[in-house]
């Protein structure tokens, strides 16, 4: 590297551990160079996902040795081939999800179901992510972003909100059923919008009492402790928290026929169930894996007719690894974001 080449800030997990161990380290790098049909973007707004604290912890094993985590990205593309990325330009706001790649051949492609593909590969994982200055994103996985929004509350729509998007729809809630969230922070906040835009009953269940006030505020018809038994019986629900302790109260609270989408990409273990009281009368148990890009269009497109609320608490970029410890205290309310 010559003194003239362009360098940046990015954090990099140097060794996975817990977070209070210190396993990230902010260091100077080259501005990275965009491949063929990537986009160079200057990082605007980095959301924090809990998802990053799980790369950065361990729990997610290495792909890529000293990653830069982040995939809740808002960019303003600095560079550009316009041949390799049409329908692009410099200047243009767009958006990074944790999805980054796909074969795009095989049999989950080749179905819609792209998120399942085996050769699928992910920003802040198998690519440098959103935790610094610059990034670069492959064209054909960058999203046009709803306008009325600042920035910062755009992060958390690219993960927080496509998984919570996805989570509602494999929980399946018939027509004005009755939803339950289990775990109320970024997605959490959100899929619960959706639901109630959508004219359903929504009910929380969160440890934290900051999040719910913020279900109430938002239109919960209730909000009670982790593992409390909701006010009814819930046509279906989502886990977000990712304590698998807390799955067997979740079905339990399930009416008949009702189904539990697992939202998380780590879980700690789920205690054994008792057939009777957890899944007989048809309960269902479902795990959610990734996103699509259509799963991204559909909700962007959902956040561009309903004005949705995102609660955020920002950070600066030299604090990425406060804002982690934060988020694995359960300290944020909403979304934590990283603005450089």
């Amino acid at each position: 590297m010559s003194a003239h080449d362009p360098v940046m800030r990015a954090w990099h997990v140097v060794r996975p551990g817990p977070i209070a161990t210190g396993p990230l380290e902010l260091r100077t790098t080259p501005v990275p160079e965009p491949a063929a049909g990537e986009l160079l973007l200057r990082v605007l707004v980095c959301g924090v996902c809990r998802t990053d604290l799980h790369v950065s912890e361990g729990d997610l094993p290495v792909h890529r040795q000293a990653v830069t985590p982040g995939h809740e990205v808002v960019g303003e593309v600095v560079a550009v081939d316009p041949a390799a990325a049409p329908g692009f330009a410099v200047g243009d706001r767009v958006g990074v999800a944790w999805l980054r790649g796909t074969c795009g051949h095989c049999r989950f492609c080749e179905r819609g179901a792209e998120n399942l593909c085996p050769d699928s590969v992910y920003t802040g994982w198998d690519a440098d992510g959103g935790y610094a200055e610059f990034t670069t994103v492959p064209a054909a996985y960058a999203h046009p972003l709803p306008d009325g929004y600042t920035d910062a509350e755009l992060a958390p729509l690219l993960c927080a909100g496509i998984i919570g998007y996805r989570a509602l729809r494999r929980a399946e809630p018939p027509a004005g059923g009755r939803v339950g969230i289990y775990g109320f922070g970024a997605s959490g906040h959100l899929a619960a919008q959706v639901a109630l835009a959508e004219g359903m009953r929504v009910h929380v269940m969160t440890r934290s009492e900051r999040a719910a006030e913020l279900a109430r505020e938002l239109g919960a018809a209730s909000a009670q402790g982790a593992a409390d038994p909701p006010p009814e019986p819930l046509d279906a629900a989502i886990l977000f928290a990712p304590v698998g302790e807390l799955v067997p109260p979740a079905l339990a609270a399930l009416d008949g026929g009702g189904t539990l989408a697992i939202a998380g990409i780590h879980l700690s273990d789920i205690p054994p169930l008792n057939y009777g009281r957890h899944l007989f009368q048809e309960r269902q148990l479902r795990s959610v894996t990734a996103n699509t890009r259509e799963d991204a269009r559909q909700f962007l497109g959902f956040a561009a007719r309903h004005r949705l609320r995102v609660s955020t608490t920002s950070y600066p970029l030299d604090a990425a690894d406060r804002a982690l410890a934060d988020l694995a205290a359960d300290g944020v309310n909403g979304a934590a974001v990283l603005v450089p």
